[in-house]
């Protein structure tokens, strides 16, 4: 923790079994302060464990043992992701949804005024959703073009991600007015 400023890395892999603590507080506190992509590498692997661990925060979930070359790819696909998002600034600098306000190319978000700290997949899916209000979109659909991932397997990374970003937008319970569930379906994003 106390090399993380000094350092800038471009990621962040971290196990959930570390002496002392637990990789989950760690990536919670890099969380609070940082939003470089995080991906948790480690051999619990029980569904449960993966939600845990992403909805800490982490960007992506890896169960051991896992070989370097597969660590490699989910490694540069992060950053390949990060990369698109900081390109991507062909649209309008800022798009007003409500009270929601998305700078795409400044990679910002203002809720009621105020700034949005979102992770790099937080951030991901909801320019990705943005980008076409109404459309709705299967979670495979969400998991290739955020995570670049194919494997049906994972779209409990949708899921969870959705659930963090709707707690950073305020819409925990009731009904969501950004990130809207399209039931047998996926989600869509609806401007209010």
């Amino acid at each position: 923790m106390e090399q993380l400023h000094p350092f800038h890395p471009d990621v962040v892999v971290l196990d959930l079994m570390l002496p002392g603590t637990s990789g989950l507080d760690v990536c919670r506190r890099i969380r609070d302060r940082d939003q470089v992509p995080i991906i948790m590498v480690t051999a619990k692997g029980d569904d449960i464990d993966v939600v845990v661990g992403l909805e800490a925060g982490a960007d992506d979930y890896v169960v051991k043992p896992v070989r370097a070359r597969v660590l490699d790819a989910r490694i540069r696909a992060v950053l390949r992701r990060q990369d698109a998002s900081v390109s991507d600034s062909v649209r309008p600098r800022a798009e007003s949804h409500g009270e929601l306000v998305i700078d795409r190319a400044g990679l910002t978000v203002t809720h009621r005024g105020e700034a949005v700290a979102l992770a790099p997949s937080e951030l991901r899916l909801l320019l990705t959703l943005s980008a076409s209000p109404g459309q709705v979109f299967s979670r495979q659909q969400l998991l290739e073009a955020v995570w670049e991932h194919s494997y049906y397997g994972d779209i409990r990374l949708v899921d969870a991600c959705v659930k963090r970003l709707r707690g950073k937008l305020g819409e925990l319970g009731g009904d969501p007015r950004y990130v809207q569930t399209v039931r047998g379906f996926g989600y869509r994003f609806g401007s209010p």
